[in-house]
């Protein structure tokens, strides 16, 4: 804009009220500037950049020393000269497992060269060297053959009779639990979508279409969902329930092409240590209004999504998460480095208590001694502390909503200081959450609602096995080989916790 197309007025007061308009919309332009600033940081961020929140520790005592920690040096432990130093990754080859089967392969020296060179005499045997190699032989696919012979009277040509058929997981299917199991797994474990199955199975000689896999999937979950359901009462008895939810692309049938659905995942207490997912078409109240129906007294851990307000009302007790609280102040760094790194410094206090009553393997009575003696001074201080910073900021502005946020949710988040079954945070859950981001990589989305909900019951059981350190497979082959014939009412014989299948010494379990 050219300065001599602007009407100046010609009096004093008239010129201040439009330095002042002119003042008022520069002030809302810069917020809004600093605003898109700091999304465009957090889009490039989530993008290109660290997924990890950890701050360098100069950087706190930067921009916090008067609330870091540092802690005193120890006394230094002589050590002696001659002593090598130790390897920090613990350098060696690992002991192969000795669950793992073994074949002995002999290389023996051949009889024409034991003799001995001197005296001619046959050398004997003295001993033996031996090393481990470890090879791979692709898994196979069997026809099992099932033959029921037929018996008849002899002299009366009548009253044939044959051995009952044998109960299989799909009636007169073709796959057996084993490879229906391999399936589950292979989809919910390893997050294989099916149509590269297709091809594994196709290049061992066996054409499986990958909409025939669905579809034993989805009666797999039928079979299985009476065990779902058990785990789901025994995560309703639980002191803490932790939730979360994550969207998942869904085709939409009714001719829209797709929408999102949401796969939320409860998480019970020590006591009861199951994931139960549960699948909804949207992020409507109703879906955790109806999975925690039961639940009519306890804790549940949750971000401050706003649809879980209603079971609050109902008389669930909201336990927050700092982890939410830590990630607001830590994307306002760029934007407000001193005051986001004073609180990143004082959340880190909270931490280190907790870090340490993990590590130090504490228990209750110690670890609700340390929160009452440690942790509740610093956060007294921290919420002076930010009572008294959020009159200096713009509400607007990041640090203003990381503000905001903690002293909203003051209750929730001091709450953990109550119970030594509270965590202070929901990583528990949100951990619960991140096989289902690695899945929809793979899958890219779900056929279906009802797709959906097979999702839920086989991710319920597949990573319920995981936590609890039993293999999925054997697991999976176990009990789809007896749920069909099992008795409903000793259906908790079969939950993950009871039916444990350990997996092979060494093996992974995560």
């Amino acid at each position: 804009m050219r300065t001599d197309d602007v009407s100046l007025p010609d009096d004093l007061a008239a010129a201040h009220l439009q330095l002042r308009e002119q003042a008022e919309t520069l002030r809302r332009q810069g917020l809004l500037i600093s605003k898109l600033q700091h999304q465009l940081e957090r889009l490039l961020r989530q993008k290109f950049g660290r997924k990890g929140e950890r701050v360098d520790p100069a950087q706190l005592l930067l921009f916090a020393a008067d609330v870091v920690e540092v802690p005193a040096p120890g006394p230094t432990a002589e050590v002696e000269a001659d002593t090598p130093p130790a390897n920090p990754r613990g350098g060696g080859r690992k002991p192969l497992s000795a669950s793992l089967p073994r074949k002995r392969i002999v290389h023996d020296v051949p009889l024409e060269d034991r003799a001995c060179p001197e005296c001619g005499a046959e050398r004997r045997r003295i001993g033996e060297e031996a090393r481990e190699q470890l090879e791979y032989i692709p898994a196979s696919l069997v026809v099992l053959e099932h033959v029921r012979p037929k018996y008849a009277c002899k002299d009366c040509q009548a009253h044939v009779a044959i051995a009952e058929r044998l109960p299989e997981p799909i009636e007169k299917g073709l796959p057996g639990a084993g490879l229906l199991a391999h399936v589950a797994v292979s989809k919910f474990a390893d997050y294989l979508p099916l149509y590269r199955l297709e091809g594994i199975f196709r290049r061992n000689g066996v054409a499986l279409a990958r909409s025939t896999m669905c579809d034993w999937m989805a009666a797999c979950a039928g079979l299985l969902e009476p065990i779902v359901k058990a785990m789901a009462r025994r995560v309703l008895t639980s002191a803490v329930i932790g939730t979360d939810d994550t969207p998942v692309t869904v085709q939409d049938h009714d001719g829209k092409g797709s929408k999102t659905g949401r796969l939320w995942a409860y998480l019970g207490d020590r006591d009861n240590p199951f994931v139960v997912y549960d699948y909804t078409p949207d992020r409507g109240r109703a879906g955790p209004e109806r999975f925690l129906e039961g639940y009519r007294s306890g804790y549940l851990q949750s971000d401050a999504y706003a649809g879980y307000d209603g079971l609050h009302k109902r008389g669930l007790v909201e336990v927050g998460c700092w982890a939410h609280a830590r990630r607001k102040f830590h994307e306002a760094r760029t934007s407000d480095p001193d005051r986001s790194h004073a609180a990143i410094a004082r959340i880190g206090r909270l931490y280190a208590v907790e870090r340490e009553a993990r590590d130090g393997g504490w228990g209750d009575v110690r670890l609700m001694a340390a929160r009452s003696e440690r942790s509740r001074p610093v956060l007294e201080s921290l919420w002076a502390w930010l009572d008294h910073e959020a009159m200096k900021v713009m509400p607007k502005s990041p640090i203003g909503e990381a503000i905001a946020y903690a002293r909203s949710n003051r209750v929730a988040l001091t709450r953990y200081l109550e119970s030594p079954h509270l965590s202070i945070d929901n990583n528990a859950t949100e951990n619960a959450i991140r096989p289902i981001a690695l899945g929809r990589k793979n899958w890219l989305h779900l056929g279906s609602d009802r797709g959906g909900r097979t999702a839920a019951t086989l991710l319920s059981l597949v990573q319920s096995c995981k936590a609890l350190g039993n293999e999925p497979f054997a697991y999976l082959r176990d009990v789809l080989d007896r749920v069909s014939t099992h008795p409903a009412s000793r259906i908790e014989d079969l939950l993950p916790d009871r039916r444990v299948l350990p997996w092979p010494s060494g093996g992974r379990k995560g």
